[in-house]
């Protein structure tokens, strides 16, 4: 590709007169020239809806992933506008606020998420809904058109997509078309994807993973995609064979999700050459591997484009890889702003220095961050200055440095715990007990000390007919040698279904809200003992008058 930088609307383009199979869909193929067709006749519909003088226009997207939505993709880059893609979790004022926020003149949906919209003022905004004949009347007319790549620049705005964090509204981040394409030439270069491939997108398009590391690759190498509505564990495979999809990515929880359906003799039995994803987990990419055949890829790379690491070949297990090519990457302490040592392990792999070495990944040159969307506040918050008073690119996420330079993932800055005044990291805590037999799911985080700092806290969902057994558990803590004597939780939430947000990552704000209080059973270890016990109402009513004499209470709603 050289320093010649490609338009996301030109691989579009490319795909005209391409009669290979391109898109599968719940049994049905489309070749790419059908797909490029459909994107020519929506830019010109889009083209016709927008009043003159819109530059650049914004629509919203409200759909599953349905062969609709990389086609409006397509078609809001041939016309040099920027899809926002909708989260069809959000309800009423939250929804109306991101489709509002972005200024989109047009919502796309779909009949199935029209009673979301019931009763919100969406003033202004014309709202298309795909599967009607009046949707098909409407694109009708526009029918014959052929994709014109000529007006679209790499410096045309083509995503708007909310970043999900866990507190505040959501951000709106930035992607042109020179960013979008080029993610997509490199994840092209570093896998070696052909013609020939299929990228089997699950996770859903509203999301930067699906649409960056899925869609993007798939598009500029000419490889084709199959789409899955929603993600379905149980479909998983079957969908895989069905569309001989050599490559998926994955988000969260997926992986485990995977992990958890009923084994059987052929799963090896598959095309799959690799899934690229995040927080799959070492010990949950090692059992993918052993029962799929199939690679796990961990990768890195800030959704806001911020700040990438790569994994190469000599990565370290438990190691995401190393910055990527023109990134200059640190971990720093926030608090001095200065780089935190090298991470020194034990013989057996266990973290002895976090508390010093587990900082904020920064990225501390040039950087590819196109800002969020009407939000300046936002905006300075990812770019502050260093030391030396450039402005630095912070993730918000912790990670580690080994003394090789391979960067090991922390968890979020708001995952940090604070026990006994020594800090730890929810991430590192995971991997250990990710590795408890009668667990499907685990997430780690901090709930408050009645005194000072925090407590470990676990939320536990089991293996399909597994039963808790505290006793077993205990034990198994006691036989982790890389398990710090600070990290055992002293509260253990056994749920029922890990509670996850859209894009299927543990929905952590909400457990730490919840905290001990929860409805579902909690064991705990009180102070002085060594055992775990169910936590009783009474024993609660105890915590809290804890809590309420040193004035500590209202932090376990936070």
């Amino acid at each position: 590709m050289g320093s010649i930088r490609r338009t996301v609307a030109e691989l579009v383009q490319e795909r005209w007169n391409d009669h290979r199979p391109g898109l599968w869909f719940e049994g049905q193929v489309l070749s790419h020239h059908r797909v490029a067709a459909g994107a020519a006749a929506r830019a010109a519909l889009l083209a016709d809806l927008l009043p003159p003088g819109t530059d650049p226009p914004h629509l919203a997207v409200l759909l599953d992933n349905t062969p609709e939505y990389p086609m409006w993709l397509s078609a809001a880059a041939l016309a040099g506008a920027a899809v926002a893609g909708v989260n069809p979790t959000r309800r009423g004022p939250e929804l109306a606020r991101d489709i509002l926020h972005t200024e989109s003149r047009v919502l796309i949906t779909e009949r199935a998420h029209l009673p979301l919209l019931d009763g919100l003022r969406l003033p202004g905004v014309r709202v298309l809904v795909t599967d009607t004949d009046a949707y098909a009347d409407l694109l009708a007319p526009y029918e014959g058109a052929e994709p014109d790549a000529s007006t679209a620049t790499p410096e045309h705005r083509l995503l708007l997509y909310f970043t999900s964090g866990s507190t505040g509204a959501p951000k709106a981040a930035i992607c042109t078309q020179g960013r979008l394409a080029a993610a997509g030439r490199s994840l092209v270069d570093h896998f070696g994807v052909r013609r020939e491939d299929t990228h089997y997108i699950c996770m859903p398009m509203f999301h930067g993973n699906a649409v960056i590391a899925d869609w993007a690759p798939a598009l500029a190498a000419g490889a084709g995609v199959a789409l899955r509505r929603r993600f379905s564990a149980s479909g998983f495979l079957a969908d895989v064979r069905a569309c001989r999809a050599t490559y998926f990515t994955y988000v969260g929880r997926a992986v485990q999700y995977i992990l958890a359906t009923p084994a059987r003799p052929d799963d090896r039995d598959n095309p799959l050459r690799m899934g690229f994803g995040t927080e799959a987990g070492a010990v949950d990419a090692a059992a993918f591997e052993r029962r799929f055949g199939v690679r796990l890829v961990e990768g890195y790379g800030s959704s806001e484009g911020g700040a990438a690491v790569q994994w190469t070949p000599g990565t370290p297990a438990g190691a995401i890889g190393r910055a990527a090519p023109g990134d200059d990457l640190a971990v720093v302490d926030p608090a001095t702003r200065h780089e935190c040592p090298a991470a020194v392990f034990a013989e057996d792999g266990r973290l002895l220095n976090g508390t010093d070495s587990i900082g904020e990944l920064v990225n501390r040159g040039p950087n590819p961050f196109e800002g969020y969307w009407r939000n300046p506040e936002a905006n300075a918050e990812r770019r502050r200055a260093g030391p030396d008073g450039d402005g630095w690119y912070w993730t918000g996420d912790l990670f580690y440095r080994d003394a090789a330079g391979y960067l090991y993932f922390a968890g979020r800055t708001d995952d940090r715990l604070r026990v006994d005044s020594e800090n730890l990291a929810a991430a590192v805590i995971e991997n250990i007990l990710a590795r408890y037999e009668g667990a499907a799911a685990v997430a780690v985080y901090a709930v408050p000390d009645a005194v000072a700092g925090d407590q470990v806290m676990a939320a536990v969902a089991l293996r399909e007919g597994a039963g808790f057994d505290p006793s077993a558990f205990g034990e198994f803590l006691l036989s982790q040698p890389d398990l710090g004597t600070k990290m055992a939780p002293r509260f253990v939430r056994i749920v029922e279904r890990m509670p996850v947000t859209a894009t299927n990552k543990v929905h952590r704000a909400g457990l730490r809200r919840e905290g001990f209080r929860c409805p579902d059973p909690v064991w705990w270890r009180p102070p002085g003992e060594s055992a775990y016990r169910p936590l009783t109402a009474p024993d609660v009513e105890e915590l809290l008058a804890e809590y309420r004499a040193r004035g500590r209470e209202e932090l376990l709603t936070r």
